[in-house]
């Protein structure tokens, strides 16, 4: 119990340093630039103790279930040899953390709104749902794929600059042929999907792949995955553009 405790002020301690700047910018800002005082300033510290714990519980949680569960789970399907299990895992696991990510939710229903506001849309509450989430399963499908294709380079160990190189030369060529509205939605998007849900459980995995592959690096291997999960879905975006 004495060493969760000394855990938990750790993590406290470490998310309000991490906040701190944040807090020191608005403030600056707020009532040396502007000149103001600043509104609602007991909400405000109030909404600010909240982030501070619940970033410290979050981050304590992954350090004690969701990162060694990723890892070692990632572990066992190398060890039992059961490839198709093993990417159907890593596909699952894109999928899923994907559509739970907070900032992606967010950012696809303000898409939706900016998108009823255009008239590109009908701005009804039906076609407004059904556009964000039409959004938020064409990203987590690409995540998905890219966890899988990831998982794939990891096993293979084939360089990763190479996929890179050549996914960036694909989005160009799209963005050359989508439709201009779609286009920051899809550069957007690759942003929002790697965040504090996603990050956090595809790296578990693809460490603890390369841990458990003799030959792999985990700094050199295991790493690379949030690469891919940030590209593909400007190019999913990009192509659900064209196609929609």
């Amino acid at each position: 119990m004495k060493q969760f405790l000394h855990e938990l002020f750790r993590s406290l301690r470490d998310s309000a340093r991490d906040v701190l700047p944040i807090v020191l910018v608005i403030a600056f800002f707020e009532l040396v630039v502007l000149q103001r005082p600043i509104p609602n300033f007991g909400s405000i510290v109030y909404g600010t103790l909240l982030v501070v714990i619940g970033l410290a519980l979050f981050v304590r949680g992954l350090e004690m279930a969701l990162f060694p569960l990723g890892e070692n789970m990632a572990q066992s399907f190398v060890s039992r040899g059961n490839l198709p299990a093993l990417l159907l895992f890593a596909f699952g696991l894109g999928f899923a953390t994907t559509v739970a990510e907070p900032a992606l939710i967010a950012i696809a229903d303000e898409a939706a709104a900016v998108a009823a506001g255009a008239g590109a849309i009908v701005d009804s509450r039906d076609s407004l749902e059904d556009y964000a989430l039409g959004l938020r399963l064409t990203v987590a499908l690409s995540v998905a794929v890219a966890a899988v294709i990831g998982v794939i380079r990891i096993l293979k160990g084939w360089p990763l600059q190479y996929f890179i190189i050549t996914g960036y030369i694909l989005v160009v060529a799209l963005t050359a042929v989508a439709p201009k509205e779609i286009i920051g939605i899809a550069y957007d998007s690759g942003g929002v999907t790697t965040s504090t849900v996603t990050v956090p459980l595809v790296t578990a995995m693809g460490v603890g792949l390369a841990s458990s592959i003799r030959g792999r690096n985990p700094i050199v291997d295991g790493f690379g995955i949030i690469a891919f999960a940030s590209l593909s879905p400007i190019i999913f975006v990009l192509g659900y553009g064209i196609l929609v």
